[in-house]
């Protein structure tokens, strides 16, 4: 019960319940407090915004400094204490502050795990490729807090899902202060690692393939429900798709070492984005609400096949001591560029040509990234390797 890699799980399950419980209640708190959609948006448009900058400053932080459980404690903290202040107040100017401390102090938490997890992986025996099996728990925390979170709030009030994310966050907190990290000896400098990351083509690639990603995945989130509304489609049955997609990502996680020794990260990486275009396609073409309804068990495939790659890929480009600061970068362009980017581009594309144009759009938009990636990548990969500078 106490193996590290039982904490790594009990820590994915216990934050993404946390996340569950919160996330998707935010916008109905806020509209309980009386503020109009465009406030709303506003709100909600903080959280991607903050973590362009907030992953990659601690991430940063923690491998220059060598403390990353201080950093990882440090940042979990803040943002309970702000969740806390964001409950009570009511005020739009002093709703904007906390949420945006939320922001800045709960985007790097996840990648700060995602390396502890991975550093506990190598070591000794070297099963990275089981990360997918650790993170799968947070897909079941997911599944299990958002309805007794929304039950809760029906029950007994809209603070209620703040509730169970500090509860849930605290569990996150003592787990996290007793989990094993390890800090990896670097044979240079903090900013000399830099260099080199910043020297490596094939780490640009990566990330102009994450925005894809990213860009995709909010185009997803965000405009959905409106186009299944538009379909026909009952509130219920747009709570389904969630549970769809919920279950969608389950087998993935757990095959997904599977699929990694097999396939490697890069090759998971075009599964996951071919699969995207499929989903987009597929949407854009839907009738009827139980079509939509059944493409979202591709979620597996084009989230969470995508989101082990990206973790498994960023630390294969790491140089050595920082993992922590590629896991940050990755997140921040994956949730904070492509999030914005999706969410913008999305409104407007929706308003003007609707659900159909959009997801098609989207679903040609990823294609041609694939094919670029296929191409440059390969070109990359028959280059020889950036050397690591010297020590200092």
């Amino acid at each position: 019960m106490s193996s590290p890699l039982f904490k790594a799980k009990a820590i994915y399950f216990l934050f993404y319940a946390a996340g569950a419980a919160l996330a998707p209640f935010l916008p109905i708190f806020y509209k309980s407090l009386g503020f109009p959609a465009g406030q709303i948006g506003l709100l909600l448009s903080i959280t991607p915004l903050l973590a362009l900058g907030g992953a990659p400053f601690w991430g940063g932080l923690a491998d220059a400094s060598r403390r990353h459980r201080l950093v990882l404690l440090g940042t979990m903290s803040a943002a309970m204490l702000a969740v806390a202040a964001l409950s009570q107040m009511r005020v739009f100017w002093l709703l904007a502050l906390c949420a945006a401390v939320y922001a800045f102090f709960s985007s790097p938490i996840i990648p700060l795990i995602d390396n502890t997890v991975l550093g506990i992986l190598a070591s000794p025996e070297g099963r990275c490729a089981d990360y997918g099996k650790q993170r799968m728990w947070g897909a079941v925390g997911w599944g299990l807090a958002a309805p007794l979170a929304g039950w809760l709030a029906g029950r007994m009030g809209q603070t209620w899902p703040f509730v169970v994310y500090l509860a849930a966050m605290a569990g996150v907190l003592l787990v996290g202060s007793r989990i094993p990290m390890r800090v990896e000896l670097r044979g240079h400098s903090y900013w000399s690692g830099m260099r080199l990351l910043l020297s490596d083509r094939r780490w640009f690639l990566f990330l102009a393939v994450i925005l894809l990603c990213g860009v995709g995945s909010a185009v997803i989130s965000n405009y959905l429900f409106l186009d299944m509304a538009d379909l026909g489609a009952s509130q219920g049955t747009m709570g389904l798709s969630l549970s769809v997609a919920t279950l969608g990502e389950m087998p993935v996680l757990f095959f997904s070492g599977w699929m990694l020794r097999k396939w490697g990260s890069r090759g998971l990486l075009v599964i996951g984005m071919a699969a995207y275009v499929v989903r987009a396609m597929g949407l854009s073409l839907a009738a009827v609400p139980w079509q939509a309804l059944a493409l979202q068990g591709l979620h597996g495939l084009t989230f969470s096949a995508v989101w082990v790659a990206g973790v498994s890929y960023a630390s294969e480009l790491a140089p050595k001591g920082l993992g922590a600061t590629a896991q940050g970068l990755m997140g921040s362009v994956y949730f904070g560029i492509g999030g914005i980017s999706g969410s913008l581009l999305g409104g407007v594309v929706f308003e003007h040509f609707g659900g159909w144009m959009l997801f098609r759009g989207s679903a040609l938009m990823e294609l041609a990234g694939l094919v670029l990636f296929l191409a440059a990548e390969r070109r990359l990969r028959a280059r020889p390797a950036v050397q690591a500078p010297p020590g200092g």
